[in-house]
């Protein structure tokens, strides 16, 4: 796989595995061939098996997050929100890692998944009132 070359993957723990079964919409930052950044909200699932992040939805093998990908395969995820309001209690799990833009599977994901689909293979993580 020629994303993961030279990296060392994390494992994500428990606690973060169980929170992001509690989520299903993150932001996911990339940066094309052009070195800009570009940040949207995307769908994603953790993938016990591989300990990815698959991200995902209808038409992403035609989008810039899959293009941008393809160009620079270095990426990051943020969920996040709110535990509480009173008091206030953000939670939040950032995972940077390198992408790899996947053309066929993303189906498996569940409804609303289409065929393409971007897998996210964690190489840092970073959380707030998680662990």
């Amino acid at each position: 796989m020629p994303a993961r070359v030279g990296t060392s993957m994390v494992t994500l723990t428990q606690p973060q595995i169980e929170y992001l079964a509690t989520q299903r919409l993150g932001r996911l930052a990339t940066a094309g061939a052009d070195g800009k950044p570009h940040v949207v909200p995307t769908s994603f699932r953790y993938n016990a098996e591989l300990g990815t992040l698959d991200l995902g939805g209808r038409h992403v093998a035609t989008t810039k997050k899959y293009r941008d990908v393809q160009a620079n395969p270095w990426a990051a995820l943020v969920v996040d929100d709110l535990a509480s309001t009173d008091p206030w209690t953000p939670r939040m799990l950032e995972v940077r890692g390198r992408a790899e833009a996947i053309a066929s599977g993303g189906a498996h994901l569940g409804p609303g998944f289409g065929e393409g689909f971007i897998r996210l293979y964690p190489e840092k993580v970073n959380t707030y009132g998680i662990d």
